[in-house]
């Protein structure tokens, strides 16, 4: 039994309103977006697999990470994607406290300029969220999901991932996927077969900016 939701229903997105969950569109339109990158090998990939589709993507880069591996996250930037803030460290929101997190999360904004921002684990209290506008913007876009792949998930295969996305993705739904280590095993054989399904279906597989995110 899995600890988490692969489709978020409609009453948990009514408790958060102030989220972005998924985006309205009048085209055919799903946002793929990674997590926890950059990587200096698994990233270049992602790109690499994007460009075959012509598919832009948004990335919620660690920022820790983005300190490491510069060249690979200005990639990202110089290939037409947009990029978001996951924090600094990867924190935990429900297991940190509101200034340690929201100092984290500024931290990571000083190598990653964007306004929109996702909680690691989808976790963040009321105060974090209060806390980290008043620091950063009260523009700030609090960006989750409503299809998770399971890439990160070693019980998953790549087939359940696919089925995952093929059966729940539809025009305006977030889907995550990982651009790291622990789910390179489930996203090598998961997304050129997510792309190539996506595609066939007539999606337009955008990003995420200002012009296109909306609160639901």
């Amino acid at each position: 039994m899995h600890k988490y939701l692969i489709s978020i229903p409609w009453w948990i997105r009514k408790l958060f309103p102030h989220y972005t969950w998924s985006l309205k569109n009048s085209e055919q339109r799903v946002y793929l977006t990674f997590d926890d990158g950059p990587h200096p090998t698994i990233t270049p990939w992602v790109l690499d697999e994007l460009e075959k589709y012509n598919a832009k993507a948004t990335f919620f880069c660690i920022g820790k990470n983005v300190a490491q591996h510069p060249r690979v996250y200005q990639r990202i930037l110089d290939e037409g994607h947009s990029v978001g803030n996951h924090t600094h460290t990867h924190l935990d929101g429900w297991k940190t406290n509101p200034e340690r997190y929201t100092k984290d999360v500024q931290q990571a904004a000083q190598y990653i300029d964007s306004r929109l921002f996702r909680p690691p684990y989808g976790k963040m209290t009321k105060s974090q969220f209060k806390a980290i506008r008043e620091a950063l913007s009260d523009e700030v876009d609090v960006i989750m999901w409503n299809v998770l792949s399971g890439d990160f998930d070693d019980s998953f295969s790549p087939q359940q991932c696919l089925r995952n996305v093929s059966r729940n993705a539809r025009s305006g739904s977030i889907v995550v996927f990982h651009d790291s280590e622990k789910a390179y095993h489930n996203l090598f054989a998961v997304l050129p077969q997510a792309l190539l399904y996506l595609t066939e279906k007539g999606f337009v597989l955008d990003k995420m900016g200002s012009e296109v995110t909306i609160n639901n």
